[in-house]
Order: C-alpha cells, then structure tokens, then sequence
C-alpha cells in the first residue's frame, strides 16, 4: 500500500542555467520506506535483470534493518561501482522491469535505493595477495573499471591506460554532470586507486605505445575496452558547415574542456537555435546541456515517433519539463548555410510502415520537406570503434580479427583472436551500449583472464 518513493528534483526553471544534479538522493525515511515495498522474492527476477547479477533483495533487506555499509558490501560483490550505475542505468529495462511488485503496482526503485546506498557507503578494504601478474586494461570507462576491481582483487599487477587527461571515459566526457556528478566519479575512481589500481593518463595506446610494446613491458594480458568514440553522420550536404557537431564532440567540449566557461582557451559559440538529430540518451545529454549552455530554443528531431524513442523514460521527461522541444516523424535531408555557417535545416516529413529488424516501425519518407531556421546541428545518431588500436595492431602483424564495421571480435568469453589479448565494452559488437552491460563486459574479461592464469599455475 505504500506508494514508490521519488527523490526530490531541483526546480526545472532553475535548473536549465545549471549544471547541479537534477535529482537528490532519497532521505533515510524515504529509502526505507521504499525498501519495504520489497517482496524479498524467493526467485528474485529483478537480479536476473540485472547484467552483473547484483542480488537485489539482500541489500535492499539491509536497507530496511538500517544497515547500509552491509547493503554497500553486498552491492560490491558484483557491482563496485554503485553510485554511478544507479544514477545511469536504464533499470526500468533491467532489474526493475522483472520486478514482481510492478506486475500490478509500481516496481520496487532499485536504481534510486542503488544509489542511495552507493552514496553512504564505503568500498570494502580488501586484503590482496600479489601474483606479481601485470595486465594492462585500454581505456578507464566502465568495463575497464570494473575488469581492473575484480583482476586487482584476484592479486594481479593492473594498470589502466586512458588517452584522455582525465579518468572516467565517456562517464567523464559523455554524461553531463546533471545526470553524473564528478564528486560521484571521482570518488569511485579514488577507491580503485586505494586498491592499488594504477592509472597512466594522456596514452593512446596505438599511438603513444603500441601493444607489442607493452608486452615487452611485461604485460601478460591486454583488455581492451577502448570504446566507441567514432561519431556516425548524416552523410547529407552541408553537414561540413559550421556549427554542425557530433554529440561526441559537443558534449566532450562541455563536460571535460569546458567549452561553455568564460575562461576556456577553447570556447564554445552559442547560438540561438540547435537541433539534436536522434532520440537516444545521447541526444537528451546533448539536448539538456545545449539548453544549460544558453540556446533560446532547442529541439529534438526524430524520424519516428515518441513511442519508438529509445531514450530512458526519465530522460525524456526531464527534457520536457526543461522546455525540450520535440520533432517527431522528421528526418534531415540537407544543412543550408552562409557564409560557412549553418542558416537552416531541409527536413523530409516521413511516416511509419511495417516493422523493421529492431522491432520499431520502419520511418519512411514521404517527399514532403519543410525549412527548419536554426544556426547549430548536433548528430546524435550513435558512434562506432575508434579504428586506431586495430591499424596498429595490422601494422604490427598482431592478427587480431575486426567485423566488416571494425568492431573487434569476441567469443563470449571476451577472448580475441589472439591468445593474450582481450576485449570488451563499446569497442566490441555485443552491443554492451550501457554502462552495467559494459561493467558486465569487464567482468567476463576480467574472470576469462583470472582462469586462465590459476590454470597455468
């Protein structure tokens, strides 16, 4: 009888000119009030859910006893990192859509007790006993995170390489910080650092080492988990012009470069009117920041309807309430400019018609074209592998095997082609897209590298 519990949210006039978290964390009341919604199922769907297994109705038993550093301790066994991925993951795709409460009534808000609990808990000191076994792990996003807590733990050498100047992957430079704070991440980071985790910034490996490199170096095993930074297009005219952005480069100048600070020796032009192409959680990001930035108008141009937007529900409603505009059955066929810089858009109005391979009506074009008057453009329509890791792999005569789109191929033990050398995440076609899935990807490599090492022993 008693109803879900949702945190307070900052105003949503107030918070278009800032980038402070959206949502607060639940009170003490409010979670334990929402942990005793808990069944305490017998079969606890809501754990087969979840990509990495966390058992669910364990910690929230601890919330409701008030017994939070046990709720965090459970957390960790299979999550170590619950304050991010209860403030990002799509849980009402996951653990919360099997949840049996929401069968009839709302589901239990695992996410938002996930969270609470990350924030007021303490990450477990583990006793390690060293193998002296050094892997190296490329790029420090959430399956490198992961596969470096679990290798770490199991004793082995592990230092992660991340070609940017901060740590954090496109949690650091894709979520913004409404969504994400950095005291969140940092934090998380901290305690991977007081495991003895070693982070080594500002390397592409590929460029500033190669791999056969860090094999002289003594790593015994590589994970790469390098991620997905290539930005897809539109391929239409004008798409060169000024002012048009990937959402991998739009939200990487605001969240880690700044762009949008008075002080930035890279600034970011404003303008008056932008449009986001997509409809995924990358476009709201992209979306909400531009509001934050200080565009008069912004939008949300989609090809399908909302019915069809994969974006998570939240997001969605958060982009509304924040004066989002949303262009449904509306594709892009041409960026007008002058000048250089982008004047307008030529939309093609479309419709739907019969289902495609993912499931969602195919949007189809109807021949029907309006002007859209807007000075920026931003694609939010997905990125594929960075190719730099597999050229230099060629090149050093490493064969590691890429699919026709470059992703690198894996067996479902996150083994490449090559013996020593693993891979996961984004960079991966395994569509680990989300950041439990991608901490699942970690996971895998990190257990298909432990095996293979005690079994050598």
């Amino acid at each position: 009888m008693i109803e879900r519990q949702r945190p307070i949210e900052q105003d949503m006039v107030k918070r278009r000119s800032n980038f402070d978290p959206v949502e607060e964390n639940f009170t003490d009341e409010q979670a334990k009030l929402e942990a005793s919604r808990c069944l305490n199922c017998k079969n606890p769907l809501c754990s087969k859910g979840c990509p990495v297994s966390v058992k669910i109705p364990d910690f929230i038993k601890q919330i409701k006893e008030g017994n939070l550093q046990s709720a965090g301790e459970i957390i960790r066994q299979d999550n170590m990192l619950p304050s991010v991925c209860g403030r990002i993951c799509p849980q009402e795709r996951q653990c919360e859509s099997k949840c049996i409460l929401g069968i009839k009534q709302k589901p239990v808000a695992i996410g938002a007790l996930e969270r609470y609990v990350g924030d007021n808990s303490e990450a477990k000191k583990v006793e390690i006993t060293e193998n002296n076994i050094k892997v190296a792990i490329v790029g420090s996003g959430c399956a490198g995170m992961s596969a470096a807590a679990d290798l770490r733990c199991a004793g082995f050498d592990v230092t992660v390489f991340e070609a940017l100047h901060e740590l954090g992957g496109v949690l650091r430079y894709g979520i913004p910080p409404f969504r994400l704070p950095r005291t969140v991440l940092d934090r998380e980071i901290a305690s991977l650092k007081e495991m003895g985790v070693k982070f080594e910034k500002n390397v592409v490996v590929g460029k500033s080492i190669t791999l056969n490199q860090l094999k002289e170096e003594g790593f015994k095993a590589i994970f790469i988990c390098s991620g997905a930074g290539l930005p897809k297009m539109l391929n239409i005219v004008g798409e060169n012009l000024n002012g048009v952005y990937s959402a991998n480069e739009f939200l990487t100048r605001v969240n880690l470069m700044h762009a949008n600070q008075d002080d930035t020796p890279t600034p970011l032009k404003v303008g008056k009117v932008a449009a986001i192409i997509g409809g995924g959680n990358v476009a709201m990001d992209a979306a909400r920041t531009a509001v934050r930035v200080g565009f008069d108008e912004v939008y949300i141009v989609y090809r399908r309807t909302e019915a069809e937007l994969p974006a998570r529900l939240e997001e969605i409603r958060h982009a509304k309430e924040e004066g989002i505009i949303f262009k449904f059955l509306h594709n892009p066929a041409e960026i007008l400019g002058e000048n250089g810089f982008v004047k307008s858009m030529k939309l093609e109005v479309m419709e739907l018609g019969e289902p495609d391979a993912s499931g969602r009506r195919r949007p189809v074009g109807t021949n029907t074209y309006i002007d859209m008057p807007l000075d920026t453009v931003i694609v939010a329509l997905g990125t594929g592998p960075n190719p730099i890791i597999q050229k230099s792999a060629e090149s050093e005569n490493i064969a590691i095997e890429t699919d026709s789109k470059g992703y690198i191929v894996i067996n479902e033990l996150a083994q490449t082609t090559v013996d020593d050398i693993f891979a996961g995440g984004d960079v991966a076609p395994l569509g680990e897209s989300t950041a439990i899935k991608a901490m699942g990807a970690g996971k895998r490599a990190a257990k298909t590298i432990i095996e293979k090492f005690n079994s050598n022993k």
